[in-house]
């Protein structure tokens, strides 16, 4: 059993997967609010499920971009358990996950809005080769990079933030199933080495340079 865990945004996306089926998941908002619930959210899952810790034999936890203070939380919460549970742990990015949930129909173009013209994204094509690996960019620098993509869409819960347009527009909602299907089998990590990956620096940070 695999468990997933992806507080990178404003929502808690967790869920158990085994043998291509969810056994039991959470899509919910929770704001402000995600540092407390997170954890007794995900202990509650297990509960409901009747499946304790020590039947989960992996864990993918997305390690951003995102939120800063989410992805902190998200990856605390998957450490804890793999190290505790002395099981492997891998991670994915958002964008990934956006992508992985998403029909292989057309080109996929996850996009997160960071603010002040930039975006956090990636392009991926039919194939799932990365055209473009996932980074912080301008939306002049993405818009060019699309200009020699005949058919694309665009997967994002910013849609309204968005200068881009295209032929089509998806909102993200994962698929458990398929997320944990393209990376189940991603080399673990040591759970001391699983670190946030921003793509940017903090704001903090940004004023200090």
């Amino acid at each position: 059993m695999i468990l997933y865990i992806d507080t990178s945004s404003s929502y808690l996306y967790a869920a158990i997967v085994s043998d291509n089926e969810v056994k039991e998941e959470i899509k919910q908002e929770y704001g402000h609010q995600l540092s407390k619930v997170a954890l007794p959210e995900i202990v509650t899952m297990f509960e409901s499920s009747n499946i304790t810790p020590q039947d989960i034999t992996k864990i993918i936890v997305v390690n951003g971009p995102g939120s800063f203070t989410g992805i902190r939380i998200g990856i605390t919460i998957a450490k804890v358990y793999a190290w505790s549970l002395k099981v492997p742990i891998t991670t994915v990015t958002s964008l990934e996950a956006m992508a992985a949930s998403s029909e292989k129909d057309l080109v996929r173009v996850p996009i997160i809005d960071a603010r002040r013209g930039f975006c956090y994204a990636a392009i991926f094509d039919e194939n799932d080769k990365a055209v473009l690996e996932p980074t912080y960019i301008t939306y002049e620098k993405l818009e060019e990079k699309l200009k020699n993509i005949s058919r694309y869409k665009i997967i994002s819960n910013d849609q309204e933030k968005l200068p881009i347009k295209a032929e089509v527009i998806e909102s993200y909602d994962p698929n458990f199933i398929e997320i944990v299907k393209e990376f189940k089998n991603k080399n673990k990590i040591n759970p001391h080495a699983v670190n946030p990956n921003y793509l940017k620096l903090t704001e903090a940070e940004e004023s200090r340079l």
